[in-house]
């Protein structure tokens, strides 16, 4: 008799329903796992409307997680059943231009896991070895989900490097800003200032680490920063971002703007100042540092978790994920 399991599917037309799925196997050179934590992000947002680039319907979304492995498949030497380990959602084809170059994250035949092929809204998950990676015992199951975000945050330390002693602003206080705001104060940064409109959001800001907060960067006390970083994806915050950057000032787009979206930029201020603006996309192969960085950041990161649901509830998860009054929901 066939085993089924309990799993959230996306229709790529707004559609999400539960339902009973066959247990996965776990082929040659992949692992099972069931998740202890999944979080959920925009990224999942866009999914389930089906305007994702990667996406494939139906699918069980889900890309940040972690979970015990439960099933190895032939060839895996390295993990045993009931080892606690994260997974990078990226798989990558090893041998196109940009993953020689190590950029994985911009693989041109990319499979994202949660988004491409199942993810971990469900009870069980199967996944290629090479994308697991064991963490350390200590970190608690309300942590392990958010190392996924905090490698693309590491991804931007690696894009736009040397904070330490530097003045540094951040547009948006969702979980990447947040994390990008400990991180900042982590690095050794002079100071490290929010732009957010939303008051609850300021104040986890502060609570993280900034030294001030604002709804707008003319609002700040310090209006001439070396470095910002734009984890909003809204034109007119990065545009705030451009303009509060002082000579070789350094700007770090992760926010994910509309395809259509445009900003206004002066080519003369850009050869004046000496600016730099840098993208930052994803985690490319910063999960493993993540996975360290967290033990040490975990007490300060869970704080920004404000709701959880069951699977069952995965549909009122994705409408909390949406209210302003959430900053992190996960599903477990």
């Amino acid at each position: 008799m066939t085993r089924t399991m309990r799993a959230v599917v996306a229709d790529g037309h707004g559609g999400v329903d539960v339902r009973d799925l066959p247990v996965p196997t776990a082929h040659e050179g992949w692992v099972v796992l069931a998740p202890v934590g999944t979080g959920v992000c925009g990224t999942d947002l866009h999914l389930v409307h089906g305007d994702y680039p990667h996406g494939r319907f139906p699918v069980v979304p889900g890309h940040e997680f972690a979970g015990y492995i439960t099933e190895v498949g032939r060839g895996v030497s390295e993990f045993v059943e009931g080892d606690y380990v994260g997974v990078n959602p990226n798989i990558a084809c090893g041998t196109c231009g940009s993953c020689r170059r190590g950029a994985t994250n911009l693989c041109t035949k990319l499979i994202p896991i949660g988004v491409a092929i199942d993810g971990s809204c469900a009870e069980y998950v199967t996944v290629p070895r090479r994308t697991v990676h064991r963490l350390d015992p200590s970190i608690m199951h309300r942590a392990a989900p958010l190392i996924e975000p905090l490698g693309c945050v590491l991804h931007a330390l690696d894009r736009v490097p040397d904070w330490q002693d530097h003045e540094i602003v951040v547009f948006g206080a969702g979980s990447i800003g947040l994390m990008a705001v400990a991180l900042a104060r982590a690095e050794g940064a002079a100071g490290v200032r929010i732009v957010e409109p939303n008051p609850a959001r300021r104040q986890a800001a502060l609570e993280l680490g900034a030294i001030e907060g604002a709804t707008s960067a003319g609002e700040l006390d310090r209006q001439v920063f070396d470095i910002a970083l734009d984890a909003s994806g809204h034109p007119a915050a990065i545009a705030q971002a451009l303009g509060a950057l002082g000579p070789r000032g350094r700007l770090i787009q992760m926010g994910v703007a509309s395809p259509t979206a445009s900003v206004a930029l002066s080519p003369y201020e850009v050869f004046a100042k000496e600016l730099t603006i840098i993208g930052s996309n994803s985690l490319a192969d910063k999960y493993a540092e993540a996975a360290e960085r967290m033990v040490e950041l975990q007490n300060e990161l869970v704080t920004m978790i404000t709701a959880t649901y069951p699977l069952e509830d995965y549909a009122q998860a994705l409408i909390a994920a949406q209210s302003p009054d959430q900053i992190k929901v996960q599903i477990i």
